[in-house]
């Protein structure tokens, strides 16, 4: 038998019935449903019955069906009561009643007010700061004690940590800084073939790779590579409760895993700079010799014309400065990450973009400060 629902109301009542028949079944097509909807959206009744004594079998659409009209009463101040229904469906209702709606759990918290925002912005940038010079303290106190030969880290670490920022680095190091340099060439050849001038590509791409570029690719590089090998490297420790267990049996973090990072990375960023700067003006000699048609004895006298020392120089400062930033920032975001896979994340993230922007700052201040000296 079909399954009908059939309202039934008295102008003189405010009570209405609604009788529930038939074989509910989630196949069957409900007879009266389009009718029993539009009378519950509008209603003339104020409490309505439900009966289902001549239900003869009944599935989740029963349910389904019940539930529905129960909304639209809540909705409409409409109160409900249950007659002769069959044995099961009340408890089912009952423990569908009092799921919360996904209504309420999808409701979003006030907005706090805009001081209080400010206010935990400053806590936080506040509680940052302290975090830095608590890094930075810990930083020298290890430090000193390198210095003083109480330091406790193996020295197997700091050669593999050598090798990994050293050696293990040098292919990417040659593919970035030999393309900038071709880059550089070709986009400098084009206004300099103009007034016939190309023989000068080998004085701008030296000058301006062993200056700077050459240093701040580099720094890029071993920022992405290195610094945020750190931060994962020593987040991941965090999670698996590394760091505690060194503080347990009295080894300092900072001199056990932090130490051999900082100096390696100081050790060879100098390195890996002259290096950056070769593969670079190799990149131009490709320009210059195999597009602007010059012979590689005029494109490298030039180019060891263009260059001096004092560029040189400038250039190794500025790697070595960058190593410095990559470490710290690599190891801050690393010994300072939450202790879930998420934390890592966001730790390694962090590494990346805070050495980058601090290097950027050092770049400006180390560009002032050669300037002001007159180099």
């Amino acid at each position: 038998m079909q399954p009908t629902a059939l309202l039934k109301t008295e102008s003189d009542n405010p009570e209405a019935y609604l009788i529930l028949e038939g074989n509910w079944e989630l196949s069957a097509m409900i007879e009266g449903r389009a009718e029993i909807r539009a009378a519950f959206s509008s209603p003339s009744f104020i409490k309505v019955i439900f009966t289902g004594k001549n239900i003869q079998s009944w599935d989740s659409s029963l349910i389904s069906f019940i539930l529905y009209l129960i909304q639209t009463c809540k909705k409409e101040d409409i109160s409900y009561s249950f007659e002769d229904m069959p044995s099961g469906t009340l408890p089912l209702l009952t423990l569908a009643l009092s799921v919360p709606s996904h209504e309420d759990q999808r409701s979003e918290e006030p907005r706090p007010p805009i001081i209080e925002e400010i206010g935990e912005k400053g806590i936080s940038a506040w509680n940052s700061i302290q975090n830095a010079v608590d890094f930075f303290k810990e930083i020298k106190a290890s430090l000193r004690r390198l210095f003083h030969r109480k330091a406790v880290f193996r020295k197997i670490d700091l050669i593999n940590e050598i090798q990994a920022a050293g050696v293990d680095a040098l292919p990417i190091v040659s593919l970035i800084c030999f393309m900038v340099g071709l880059i550089l060439a070709f986009i400098g050849s084009v206004q300099l073939k103009m007034f016939g001038a190309q023989i000068y590509v080998s004085s701008l791409v030296a000058i301006g790779i062993t200056r700077v570029m050459g240093a701040i690719m580099a720094g890029v590089i071993m920022a992405g590579r290195t610094g945020a090998s750190y931060a994962a490297t020593i987040g991941s420790m965090q999670v698996n409760d590394e760091i505690d267990a060194l503080k347990t049996m009295g080894i300092s973090p900072f001199d056990f895993l932090l130490l051999p990072r900082l100096i390696a990375l100081s050790l060879m960023m100098p390195l890996i700079t002259i290096y950056a700067d070769v593969m670079g003006i190799m990149g131009g000699a490709f320009v210059g010799i195999f597009l602007l048609e010059l012979s590689p004895e005029d494109y490298f006298r030039m180019t060891l014309n263009a260059l001096n020392m004092r560029s040189i120089m400038i250039g190794i400062i500025h790697g070595a400065a960058y190593g410095i930033i990559i470490a710290l920032c690599g190891c801050y975001q690393g010994i300072k990450s939450g202790k879930n896979a998420a934390a890592v994340g966001r730790a390694t993230t962090s590494a990346v973009v805070s050495s980058i922007v601090w290097m950027t700052i050092a770049t400006a201040f180390l560009t002032y400060f050669f300037s002001a000296v007159g180099l």
